[in-house]
């Protein structure tokens, strides 16, 4: 049942994507749950929404954020889309999310908020619906840390225990995330509309898509094309983002490509210490097809997949369509690796491109490869001469880089600028994925929330160098090359 806490904590619902076909959601209420308790809330984003917890209670919040009561004029529905997982297509769907609805702030911008763990939906299959609490926590963790980053990535506003186990292996405690996005639109929520070959449909979610994320396309001559185009750009910079900071996504499947350009769905996530391309920490991908270096191909490949879909909207003869569309892609190696070289040119403080500079980078990351150097730390001793295991930096093949890397630095115009620019790029502390686990164990076995605070607060400023040489930038023994991540966050 609705219930006014809604309109006191701020929410203004203003639902438009129920009016697109029917098939595309299915009504569901979230299932309640026994003894909810609300254990971490993120007031400051909250507040960029328009929404003030202080106006609401601790137990009218705990109603909501666990899925127990429905806000007023919330609209809670679960996704249906499809989308290709390892490179196989299927028919998915939330199988334990519940939108809530779309909310629209005083600035009138949209953003969905949704439910994780909340019970089962029409698409939960044989799953039960629900989430652990360490996965809920991990991606609240990682969520934040982009944010922090300056990476587009859907966040989270509150996480609640339930009070009741989840069985995995073995019963785990549960628990529901609230977490939004610019939308949750996928590259499989078109690949479901082309299963359908619902013409008119995939028109209708074209035109919501581009009322949504790309309004100056309005009145293009051919929206879906100009919105083809749009979304690769939108994918290019975020994959480059990723390898920025040496993000792992681990399971880049279409489904969990969202069209607004946003990290979606952190599962099998996680961070390079050691520099490797072959990097992979997903317990599923034992291909290496989503690896840290793959993440330029699977992009494209996916974005084919999206550009498939649209080409009945693209122009009517299929033939023409192909040819439009394959033209589109001719540009789109070069278009990534100009974004590419241009980010890891900031990262070693260049901005204007002399010949050779790929080159200079390329023996960096060669270098770093051989020699198994941390990714984030190397850079970190480049921007400021102080990093951990500083031993490495002094190999004679390393000052043999540096001396190019310095002759090159003197000959830019402004040669101050080199430490501004690896200062924006080059993040002194990234969410280390033994620190990760070694918080979301402080919190599971001795419910040690304030270290998890304050990881949070480190990871909102990651650029600071005052956390050079802190816990957060230790680094594991073993390079991290062997750490594993699971599905089921």
């Amino acid at each position: 049942m609705n219930q006014n806490i809604g309109t006191d904590l701020g929410l203004n619902f203003d639902n438009d994507y129920d009016r697109l076909p029917n098939y595309l959601l299915s009504k569901v209420a979230p299932e309640p749950v026994a003894s909810p308790e609300l254990i971490l809330t993120n007031d400051s984003y909250a507040k960029s929404l328009d929404l003030n917890f202080s106006k609401v209670s601790l137990k009218s919040l705990t109603k909501i954020f666990s899925g127990n009561v429905l806000p007023k004029d919330s609209e809670s529905v679960a996704f249906a889309y499809a989308g290709h997982q390892f490179g196989f297509f299927t028919v998915l769907g939330d199988g334990r999310a519940v939108s809530l609805g779309e909310h629209k702030t005083k600035k009138n911008i949209k953003v969905d908020i949704q439910l994780k763990g909340s019970g089962k939906t029409p698409y939960s299959r044989q799953g039960d619906g629900r989430a652990a609490l360490g996965p809920v926590l991990r991606e609240y963790i990682i969520s934040e840390a982009m944010f922090g980053l300056g990476i587009p990535t859907t966040r989270c506003l509150a996480v609640v225990k339930t009070g009741e186990d989840v069985i995995r292996e073995k019963p785990l405690p549960g628990a529901v995330l609230t977490r939004v996005a610019s939308s949750y639109i996928r590259v499989g929520t078109f690949q479901y509309l082309a299963l359908k070959k619902d013409i008119g449909g995939l028109e209708e979610l074209v035109d919501y898509t581009i009322n949504r994320h790309f309004i100056k396309l309005k009145n293009s001559e051919n929206p879906a094309l100009e919105l083809l185009k749009a979304v690769i750009k939108k994918q290019i910079d975020l994959v480059v983002s990723w390898m920025r900071v040496g993000f792992v996504h681990g399971v880049l499947n279409t489904d969990n490509v969202a069209v607004s350009g946003e990290t979606i769905d952190y599962g099998p996530c996680a961070f390079l210490d050691s520099y490797n391309k072959q990097a992979v920490f997903s317990s599923i991908d034992s291909s290496g097809r989503y690896s840290f270096g793959n993440q330029p191909i699977i992009t494209h490949w996916n974005l084919l997949r999206f550009a498939e879909t649209l080409l009945p909207l693209i122009h009517k003869d299929q033939k023409t369509a192909l040819k439009i569309a394959a033209d589109v892609f001719e540009g789109f190696e070069d278009m990534f690796k100009k974004a590419w070289l241009s980010m890891m040119m900031k990262k070693i403080g260049l901005s204007k491109e002399e010949v050779g500079d790929d080159i200079l980078i390329k023996k960096l990351l060669d270098w770093m490869e051989k020699h198994s150097a941390d990714f984030t730390n190397t850079f970190v001793f480049l921007t400021t001469g102080k990093s951990f295991n500083n031993k490495v930096y002094g190999k004679r093949d390393f000052l043999d880089w540096c001396d190019l890397w310095k002759s090159r630095l003197l000959r830019s115009k402004n040669k101050d600028e080199f430490k501004i620019l690896m200062g924006e790029n080059n993040p002194i502390i990234i969410p280390r994925n033994q620190v990760v686990e070694e918080v979301l164990d402080g919190v599971l076995s001795n419910n040690n929330l304030v270290s998890l605070f304050n990881f949070l607060d480190v990871l909102l400023d990651p650029y600071n160098i005052k956390h050079n040489g802190s816990y957060y930038q230790k680094t594991p023994k073993d390079g991290g090359l062997n750490y594993k991540t699971f599905c089921g966050t």
